[in-house]
């Protein structure tokens, strides 16, 4: 797997004018000293052992898949605190790995507190599955306890939070990948190169198109017994406590999409679900992966008031940087990101991969992958002197080989912090319904007390950072 010396430099400029910004990062250099248990072949004292925190969905479709198929990583614990999931996910793993190695396993430890997990000396690195509004908490707790961490996207709840774990991984040296995979993708890389080394001439616009979550879907549902099988109280984190139902969080039957993505409570919808995807390409192909945009506006419909799916249905929004490009998101635009210059424009998209299988696809099945104006666009030969980003096959690998190396991974927390910002950024304005002006070095809304309001958001003790 390549790493090119561009994406170093950047990262390289961002440390050195990090201390301007909000927090002032105690930033330290990634230690150099390969830790023993991730050298030479992988027999079972030289593995990389892994636990996995929140069993559900993506975890299950996606990222413990995503590790358990490399043999120099095992997966030794999973965590949840929703028993039946815990219990299946042990059993999914053991039987992975009786069926890998054709003869029973059953090495899998079972936890409902993630601290218990992280306390067990044999876990080296945890992949973070859960809820939005857990992502911060554990990884935070994670790096502390000196592990190194796969999270799922988007980075935060909140800016604040987004912050707070960036300056705590930077300060740990720990290393913790992001969960944006695009930028795994062949053809991900191949626009933002190309956009970068100048084929379509100067940016001046980028097209964001995002799925959405049907308004008419949103519902109002009673209060129901709580599963004597899910920790309620815990789920629910640091967010308001409020009464159980099954569609506030996961289904009690099978590993369906959750409710708790329709929940404003828990994120902020598809603009961060989709958005931190996308926006991070944007950020990738502009050389903007460790700023933030100026002006933010946006329009959007919500659902009534007191219906339990809450999150926004249409919206448009405009995003400014400062060089003067505009990033217009929408959903009426396809799934994806079209950058458009002064001589031509370059479209990039998933085409038909999902992550899971209830993930959303191109509506248009004859999408292309990546498309140009002209052909002959997709065909530039970039030189050696040009820009070469960062390459990687597979993100769960990348992930594996930072561990064993301490390299950076393709999507470090910061430039994951700072895609998740352009979201809630976007989120705020649907909500203020007016510009906003953003300074992305001191990470603060100017001369918006409402707006800077929304940075952060009231913590439930004990549940606090």
């Amino acid at each position: 797997m390549e790493k090119q010396d561009n994406h170093h430099s950047t990262r390289r400029r961002f440390l050195k004018n990090a201390v301007k910004g909000a927090g002032a990062l105690a930033l330290i250099n990634f230690p150099t000293i390969v830790p023993a248990h991730v050298l030479g072949k992988y027999a079972p004292s030289n593995r990389i052992n892994i636990g996995a925190i929140g069993n559900g969905r993506i975890s299950r479709g996606h990222d413990m898949p995503g590790v358990w198929k490399y043999d120099q990583a095992r997966i030794i614990a999973v965590c949840d605190l929703d028993r039946n999931r815990v219990t299946s996910a042990q059993k999914l793993v053991n039987d992975y790995y009786s069926k890998k190695t054709g003869k029973p396993y059953d090495g899998v430890k079972t936890y409902e507190d993630y601290q218990e997990l992280l306390n067990n000396k044999d876990v080296d690195a945890v992949l973070i599955s859960t809820p939005d509004h857990w992502h911060v908490m554990p990884a935070i707790h994670a790096v502390r306890a000196g592990k190194d961490v796969y999270m799922q996207k988007p980075a935060s709840l909140t800016i604040a939070e987004g912050r707070l774990l960036s300056n705590e991984v930077h300060r740990s040296g720990r290393i913790l990948q992001v969960g944006s995979q695009q930028r795994s993708m062949p053809q991900f890389k191949r626009a933002c190169e190309l956009v970068r080394n100048g084929a379509i001439g100067k940016v001046h616009t980028v097209y964001v198109g995002l799925p959405i979550d049907d308004p008419k879907e949103s519902t109002v549902e009673k209060e129901m017994p709580l599963p004597a099988n899910l920790l309620y109280e815990k789920w629910l984190g640091e967010t308001p406590y409020v009464s159980y139902t099954e569609k506030r969080v996961h289904p009690q039957a099978d590993f369906s999409r959750p409710g708790w993505l329709r929940c404003e409570q828990f994120g902020a919808g598809m603009i961060t679900g989709w958005g931190a995807h996308h926006f991070d390409i944007v950020n990738w192909g502009l050389d903007t992966e460790y700023t933030g945009p100026v002006e933010i506006s946006a329009t959007a419909e919500f659902p009534p008031a007191g219906n339990l799916w809450d999150v926004h249905g249409p919206f448009k929004s405009e995003t400014i940087f400062a060089n003067g490009v505009k990033v217009l998101a929408s959903n009426e635009y396809p799934n994806g990101v079209k950058f458009v210059g002064s001589e031509g424009w370059i479209f990039v998209t998933r085409g038909n991969y999902a992550a899971t299988s209830s993930d959303p696809v191109a509506k248009d099945q004859n999408n292309k992958a990546l498309d140009a104006s002209d052909p002959r666009i997709l065909s530039t030969v970039i030189p050696a002197s040009g820009v070469h980003l960062y390459e990687t096959k597979d993100h769960h690998g990348n992930w594996l080989e930072s561990i064993a190396t301490r390299q950076t991974p393709i999507t470090p927390i910061e430039v994951g912090h700072r895609a998740c910002t352009i979201c809630l950024l976007n989120h705020a304005a649907m909500k203020l319904q007016r510009k906003l002006y953003w300074d992305p070095v001191n990470e603060r809304f100017k001369n918006d007390d409402a707006a800077n309001a929304m940075l952060t958001r009231p913590q439930r003790w004990p549940y606090t950072l």
